[in-house]
């Protein structure tokens, strides 16, 4: 890893946020969300506001770290409720679901900004997130977000060394999606498929697993987790507990998934290159 190189991105993006002169961060509270509104309200002071939306596909705690992070550093924080199962496009599911999403989104963001005065509104997007399938980076650029992490050259790498480095509790944060990617395209996605997936991680979590994704496949529970915490999961009393829980949510069956936590492992059925 060239240390000088990520220092001069870093440099490079806070001199792109000062510019700005004020922003509205679109924050998640994940890693890229979290060091871009660190860095730009160190570099623009009360001129930086966050704000998070609210939502059944996202899980609660995450909201919760969100609004921690921003308390701990003084930093405004708007939270505000977003409905995205009332959107057509996004329940039917298709493979522009993220796309209908995101531009409902940075629509109230923008909304925001414009009542309170704030010039630009940008994203968490980095260097690697254009190499991948992200409909959502579409509507980004149509509705005028800025990307400061993606124009300043960080990859998901450089932006857990810089959190690191700046000592941000979020440096080594599993990554998280929304929802409704655990459910194969052209399955709608419904409320009840969402409460579902979101209580079976939280027992999940709740026993000890780092990182999981549980696809939803019908009345099957796909489980993915990373390949050293599979023989964690196969121990008889936490097997049983699994399959014990996730009968009572409403899957009949649960299977583990052999090749591990994979990310956007549902956009194999999509041929996107």
């Amino acid at each position: 890893m060239d240390k000088d190189s990520i220092t001069q991105k870093k440099e490079r993006l806070i001199h792109q946020v000062r510019d700005a002169g004020s922003l509205l961060v679109a924050f998640s509270g994940g890693v890229d969300s979290s060091l871009l509104l660190t860095l730009a309200h160190e570099a623009l002071g009360k001129r930086a506001v966050a704000a998070t939306a609210d939502s059944e596909i996202y899980p609660v705690r995450e909201r919760d770290a969100a609004v921690k992070f921003t308390k701990d550093r003084g930093i405004e924080h708007i939270v505000f409720q977003s409905e995205e199962t009332g959107i057509p496009d996004f329940v039917s599911n298709g493979p522009d679901r993220c796309y209908h999403c995101k531009s409902s989104l940075f629509q109230r963001l923008v909304k925001i900004a414009e009542e309170r005065g704030i010039k630009h509104v940008a994203h968490g997007a980095n260097a690697d997130d254009i190499e991948d399938y992200r409909p959502g980076l579409q509507a980004a650029k149509e509705m005028g977000i800025v990307a400061p992490l993606v124009d300043a050259g960080l990859r998901k790498q450089d932006i857990r060394f810089l959190s690191k480095e700046m000592g941000l509790s979020t440096w080594d944060k599993p990554a998280m999606a929304c929802l409704a990617t655990r459910i194969p395209y052209g399955s709608p996605v419904t409320a009840e498929k969402l409460k579902m997936i979101k209580e079976a991680e939280a027992f999940l979590f709740e026993r000890g697993v780092r990182q999981c994704r549980v696809r939803h496949h019908g009345s099957v529970a796909r489980v993915e987790v990373e390949v050293p915490e599979l023989r964690m999961i196969m121990a008889d009393d936490l097997r049983k507990a699994i399959v014990h829980k996730f009968r009572e949510i409403g899957f009949l069956h649960v299977a583990v998934d052999l090749e591990g936590y994979v990310s956007g492992s549902m956009n194999r059925a999509l041929d996107w290159n």
